[in-house]
């Protein structure tokens, strides 16, 4: 495991969610009010993996879901666009009446 700053990821995080972008993996909105261990809620991907070598850097840091995330792994984007698979499945653990 890759030690981070927790100052510099903070300050990640903070950019990322005040510019609200879509997520970087498969282009769909993210509702930044989610709570975090929501499949859908905002994590910050690293776009070259800290594993594989990627810099903990603002230019390596894009906003995803956390399932998107999840799926991506430590892969490079080529690696997983590489390998075509049945669409991600999101299972619902809450509900709201």
């Amino acid at each position: 495991m890759v030690a981070r700053n927790t100052t510099t990821q903070n300050r990640h995080r903070a950019y990322l969610r005040r510019s609200r972008p879509p997520c970087h993996l498969c282009g769909g909105e993210i509702d930044y009010s989610l709570h975090w261990r929501d499949p859908l809620s905002f994590v910050v991907d690293h776009v070259i993996p800290l594993a594989r070598g990627g810099e903990d850097t603002r230019e390596n840091t894009r906003a995803a879901h956390r399932h998107c995330n999840r799926q991506k792994s430590d892969k490079l984007l080529d690696e997983l666009a590489a390998r075509p698979g049945p669409a991600p499945r999101i299972f619902v653990t809450e509900r709201t009446w």
